[in-house]
């Protein structure tokens, strides 16, 4: 019931934030609400029934036991309010995922104050994380946060909320920090071959230390000694040298132009495909996109690179 009516006070306009908030966040006491569990709402009727039996047979111990049963629940409420209150969120950050896959939110807090704040919980959604916190520490909070589709991903509210210490009410404030994550494309599910135009041939020559030599030459200043042929230079009366041939494969060009038999999802579907591809095989490779070029080139900046403007496409 608790959990029902904090999702629906949360769509009030008068419940903080109203609006995304920039980075560092602090919870104060004006943004804190609090309403009984289960076990809280149990323990009042409970109280309720001792006051009313207490006052009607004038049992002063009972209603002695009554009044600090009454007090030691108010002070779990105020300390379940102070555990939220001074709390600082200072960064939210996350690695890029491709849709479909949770993204991992990781929230970077501060405790202000003095005194311990135990059974902190975050919840997203379906997913959540509990974590402690020790007076002035700063700690990493890891969250999944589901992933539909490409582009830019605001997380919306965050609920950071507790039940301690005695259980007997909820309290929690609603965060909502104005920041963008990316989400990759989802790549194409069946692998399809790279678009290496030279085919069989895509292999070209180039002179380095191979592995088959591929014809003598004279000897030049700086070549390496293993690499005379002292056979055929005593035969010549001349220093020669084994030049060996290596292959080298071409530079991939994913060009967006050449995928016109593919709807405009499903383009950009096939190049994050061939993105994960070139890279996973070592490949050099350029992307052509309406307006852009990038590469040619390789690793994981160059990777990030074509993955985020296949994910800012613009949608069709």
């Amino acid at each position: 019931m608790v959990e029902r009516l904090s999702e629906r006070l949360s769509s009030l306009p008068l419940v903080r934030p109203r609006r995304p908030e920039v980075l560092p966040v602090r919870v104060d006491r004006r943004r804190v609400y609090i309403l009984p569990t289960g076990f809280g709402l149990f323990l009042g009727l409970m109280l309720l029934a001792m006051l009313v039996g207490g006052l009607n047979y004038n049992n002063n111990p009972a209603l002695l036991l009554a009044f600090l049963l009454l007090a030691v629940a108010h002070n779990s409420l105020v300390q379940s309010h102070l555990l939220l209150s001074g709390l600082r969120l200072r960064a939210l950050h996350a690695e890029p995922v491709h849709a479909g896959q949770p993204l991992r939110l990781r929230l970077a807090f501060e405790a202000q104050g003095k005194h311990d704040r135990p059974g902190l919980e975050l919840r997203l959604g379906d997913a959540h994380a509990r974590f402690d916190l020790a007076p002035g520490e700063r700690r990493e909070v890891g969250l999944p946060c589901p992933t539909r589709q490409r582009g830019w991903l605001r997380p919306g509210r965050i609920r950071l909320s507790t039940i301690r210490p005695l259980g007997l009410a909820r309290a929690w404030c609603w965060l909502q920090p104005d920041v963008r994550l990316l989400v990759y494309p989802a790549p194409e599910a069946e692998p399809v071959p790279l678009p290496d135009s030279g085919g069989e041939g895509a292999a070209r020559r180039s002179r380095s230390s191979g592995e088959q030599p591929d014809h003598l030459r004279e000897y030049r200043p700086g070549d390496p000694m293993r690499q005379i042929a002292w056979k055929s230079s005593a035969r010549n009366q001349r220093l020669l040298v084994r030049e060996y041939e290596a292959s080298a494969q071409r530079e991939l060009d994913l060009d967006w132009y050449a995928l016109t038999g593919l709807a405009h999802e499903a383009r950009i579907r096939r190049l994050t495909r061939w993105v994960i591809e070139a890279e996973r095989e070592g490949r050099r490779y350029r992307l052509s996109l309406p307006g852009q070029r990038i590469g040619p080139g390789r690793g994981p900046e160059h990777r990030h690179a074509c993955l985020r403007a296949l994910a800012l496409m613009p949608h069709a």
